[in-house]
């Protein structure tokens, strides 16, 4: 049996020293070396196959930050690993203490197209894989023609439009070997829930930045604008997802999504969960109250559902475990999951054609705060998020 990790890490704002990233933000020569020996801890401590970065402003910074945990994982090996004179070194505790380097590893780069001049930086995603890629990468960013979301009224004749041409940060997807399957991962960082506010023309800044004249509505108009263009980018990913799922691929999907599992925009990016039963429901074209689905077409709509649903590992690990609370992120007393890893039905040992399944999933969370020692270093040069690993085994081909 074959077994693989993967993780999701968002490193928050990784970028070299003395580099304004956004408007008078950046690192001290001390505060970047302390920040990469942290991130380095990081890995050294998930030491997974696959990683999926997000807000990486530099490929540089990223290449350093895995040297050094190249260099701190082997110091490891050295001191906690036994020798070959040692009769006990096979032991499987010592397996799972062995830090593997990344050294011939393939990483792939995905800058953001609006990354702009010092402050007005823009971050981009990456992913790592020991496991190498059996494709080269490609990037979803920039739709070329803009897609329109149609809107109806209720009374009217127009509703509208949302458009969306661009995404606010790309998406990267991958296809990895692993074993004798080739696995399609996607990586993302969808839209935050950061207002977003339209400065007029002329103006030095959108008029609800200015919080000494709080516009609460004009703010929440702007946190609607964020939660729609989140919505519309985990829509743009699902029909990424689908490309990839109707071709019989499995997939994984991590990231963070800024958003709990439960929110819309999460929901759209896993798809529906299928009912209990069809059968009662009355038919789309029915003409009498008496017409319902029947139950062959009740198993073909929930085959139909359950072959492009996706499943949350944290989910699965909370069933698995009875442990009831896994998060992310914390911010101002509230903990949350807006991290995921999502697995297609492939990984899902209740599907009859699975190739493997989650055997464990963690979360490195110790280190988060909830913002109310503003002036830790934590809270400034850790990351902000919770980094987490889903361990997945696969099943052997049959003979």
């Amino acid at each position: 049996m074959t077994e693989f990790t993967i993780a999701s890490f968002n490193v928050k704002n990784l970028i070299g020293a003395d580099k304004e990233y956004y408007k008078f933000q950046s690192y001290t020569p001390e505060e970047y070396a302390w920040k990469e020996d942290w991130l380095a801890d990081q890995l050294v401590t998930l030491n997974a196959d696959v990683i999926g970065f997000q807000e990486i402003f530099e490929e540089d910074a990223l290449r350093s930050t895995i040297a050094r945990a190249d260099r701190n994982g082997a110091e490891n090996n050295a001191e906690a690993l036994p020798g070959p004179d040692k009769r006990y070194r096979k032991r499987a505790i010592f397996q799972h203490l062995s830090y593997g380097a990344y050294t011939d590893a393939a990483l792939a780069f995905a800058p953001n197209i609006h990354d702009g001049e010092a402050g007005n930086r823009r971050p981009g995603v990456a992913i790592l894989s020991r496991l190498g890629f059996a494709e080269d990468p490609e990037m979803i960013q920039d739709l070329g023609t803009p897609f329109k979301i149609p809107f109806q009224t209720f009374g009217g004749d127009e509703g509208g439009f949302f458009t969306i041409q661009k995404l606010s940060r790309p998406i990267l997807k991958v296809r990895v070997p692993i074993g004798d399957e080739v696995v399609t991962v996607f990586n993302c960082h969808l839209k935050s829930k950061l207002g977003e506010f339209i400065r007029p023309d002329g103006a030095e800044f959108a008029h609800e930045s200015d919080l000494t004249n709080y516009d609460p509505v004009g703010r929440a108009l702007g946190a609607a604008r964020a939660a729609m263009r989140r919505m519309a980018e985990a829509w743009v990913l699902r029909g990424a997802i689908i490309g990839e799922l109707r071709q019989g691929r499995p997939v994984i999907v991590l990231g963070d999504l800024n958003d709990s599992e439960n929110a819309v925009s999460s929901e759209i990016i896993s798809g529906e969960v299928p009912f209990k039963n069809y059968a009662w429901m009355l038919r789309h074209d029915a003409e009498h109250r008496a017409d319902r689905y029947s139950d062959a077409e009740s198993a073909q709509i929930t085959e139909d559902i359950e072959s492009v649903r996706l499943h949350s590992a944290e989910r699965l690990f909370v069933k698995k475990s009875l442990r009831d609370m896994v998060y992310t992120s914390a911010f101002g007393g509230i903990y949350e999951s807006i991290d995921q890893i999502l697995m297609s039905r492939h990984f899902i040992p209740d599907w009859a054609g699975h190739i493997g399944e989650m055997s464990y999933f963690s979360v490195l969370n110790d280190h988060l705060t909830d913002g109310s020692h503003p002036e830790a270093p934590y809270n400034k040069l850790a990351s902000d998020h919770g980094q987490i690993m889903a361990t997945i085994q696969l099943r052997r081909a049959p003979k």
